[in-house]
């Protein structure tokens, strides 16, 4: 799948399903606050996010109800997804949302940290490619650290049109490329006995954060 054919699938998610977690390809708000709950861990309450892949806005709605009270700024290459969220969200005066296009468009910069959740997931032409070039520019603009989520490979089953990779993998380049100070999270369900098919990963940009 190219990035246009990735938009026009999501486009048609949201026809279908309108201002719900199964747009964005989530199975239920629950697995999905599942995720954020992991992600707010490793953030304080002040930060600045910006959240690339904001789909409809789901993550600025949970940490809000949770404690956060730093300054957000929401991206997504599908403008349905932001008008949504540009009309449902606007009750909060510290938050932005723009389209944009993480391979085409200049990173904005300024943010303490920058979050990815499910945005490697879909099986693309060059996963690989897109998850290292991408967590290469977050890491240099983010100001404390990027978080970001993928499936693994430590899974009973792969879905032929998601994309797993080796937590062993992923940690090998963050920690010779990227930073000494890395965090690995792969012990987390999405639901009541469920499997840990995911992991979480924390990109430090020094040793006090970790």
């Amino acid at each position: 799948m190219n990035p246009n054919e990735l938009r026009r699938y999501y486009q048609e998610r949201y026809k279908q399903f309108g201002n719900d977690p199964a747009s964005v390809q989530h199975v239920s708000k629950a697995s999905q606050d599942a995720r954020f709950r992991i992600i707010q861990q490793y953030m304080d309450k002040e930060a600045s996010i910006l959240d690339l892949g904001c789909g409809l806005g789901d993550m600025l709605k949970y940490i809000r109800m949770n404690g956060h009270t730093g300054c957000y700024l929401g991206c997504d290459f599908v403008p349905e997804f932001i008008e949504s969220a540009l009309s449902t969200l606007n009750w909060d005066k510290k938050s932005q949302f723009r389209v944009f296009d993480i391979e085409a468009d200049t990173l904005p910069g300024g943010y303490d940290f920058i979050v990815m959740s499910g945005i490697f997931n879909n099986r693309l032409e060059n996963n690989e490619a897109f998850l290292y070039n991408t967590l290469k520019k977050t890491f240099a603009s983010a100001n404390k650290g990027v978080i970001f989520n993928l499936l693994s490979t430590y899974v009973e089953f792969e879905d032929p049109e998601l994309f797993y990779i080796s937590p062993l993998d992923v940690f090998d380049f963050c920690k010779r490329q990227l930073t000494p100070y890395v965090t690995l999270k792969h012990n987390y369900v999405t639901k009541p006995g469920g499997f840990p098919y995911e992991y979480t990963m924390v990109l430090h940009k020094d040793g006090e954060g970790a």
